[in-house]
């Protein structure tokens, strides 16, 4: 079995090297193809870069997790995208927000579980506890991990791997004021790990419908106690830093409510105010890229705001 998932890992990486680079409707979007790393995976990278970039400005970084997913739908596999091209040019030409490029950090398919779930957390809980959390599955022979939770070695990845290969060739601001990171379910749980675990990099952090669940059950759930036990512990200084989180109540996005208030009551005791950290719900709105693209201006504005 282990051979096999290695098999279907390799397939899946291979695919991905050569899939169809994103159509972007404003802006430009440079394929960094099968980005090499000594600590994942490799992965295909797509930068955007904004109407008019001149390498003669210094431009802030938006990481953003599952980039295949953020602009185009003909060329994802559920014909959604974030529209990050259009809501970022938009913003960007009524001068709301600073002027920003935006790296699109693939995910590779079956390792996606292993490389998004916070790594610290997990590892607080009883080996009882983790031995049935990687037996965990969504759907019928669905198995979530297809290896053991490797969230800190895709943080070193994208800080001491990634990013110095953006700032080497990109004009931009290497500054922890003008770095941000963005995803959304796992994506928004990985996002948060990642200001948490590199708060000297990373100044502000958005946070859509996080997964707090971890899984797809929240009976006897021990994930989330952990992850808020975790922010408890290691919440950046709200003095330099801004976090952003949302949730809908449709769908997936029904499950996170009563996390997202426990995680809520955290930011506040930890001096947390309206002017570092959003916490809203979205009443209707559902577990999609559609969903995310229809207020993805809201974190860009609060994270990005001039």
């Amino acid at each position: 079995m282990a051979k096999a998932t290695s098999l279907l890992l390799l397939l899946l990486i291979c695919i991905g090297s050569y899939a169809q680079q994103p159509t972007v409707n404003s802006g430009e979007l440079k394929r960094i193809t099968g980005f090499t790393s000594s600590f994942v995976a490799p992965r295909n990278v797509d930068v955007w870069l904004p109407p008019g970039y001149s390498p003669k400005t210094k431009y802030a970084v938006l990481y953003m997790h599952d980039g295949q997913m953020l602009y185009d739908s003909t060329v994802t596999w559920n014909k959604q995208e974030w529209g990050v091209d259009e809501t970022m040019t938009n913003l960007l030409k009524r001068k709301k927000i600073k002027n920003c490029i935006v790296v699109g950090v693939w995910n590779t398919g079956v390792m996606r579980h292993a490389d998004y779930f916070p790594q610290k957390p997990f590892l607080s809980l009883p080996t009882a506890q983790q031995d049935s959390i990687y037996k965990a599955t969504r759907g019928e022979g669905y198995v979530l991990f297809a290896a053991p939770v490797q969230s800190d070695a895709y943080l070193k990845f994208l800080v001491t791997e990634l990013k110095p290969f953006i700032d080497k060739n990109f004009s931009v601001k290497t500054d922890r004021a003008n770095t941000f990171i963005a995803g959304s379910s796992m994506g928004g749980l990985i996002s948060m790990y990642a200001i948490c675990e590199y708060p000297d990099v990373f100044g502000g952090a958005a946070c859509l419908s996080t997964h707090w669940p971890g899984i797809f059950e929240t009976a006897n759930n021990p994930i989330p106690g952990a992850f808020i036990s975790y922010l408890q512990k290691h919440l950046p200084d709200p003095s330099s830093h801004k976090i952003y989180f949302d949730y809908g109540t449709a769908g997936l996005d029904s499950l996170y409510k009563p996390f997202q208030l426990q995680a809520d009551a955290v930011m506040q005791v930890k001096g947390y105010t309206a002017t570092n950290w959003l916490s809203k719900e979205f009443t209707g709105e559902d577990h999609s890229e559609n969903a995310w693209r229809r207020r993805l201006s809201i974190p860009l504005l609060f994270l990005l705001k001039k």
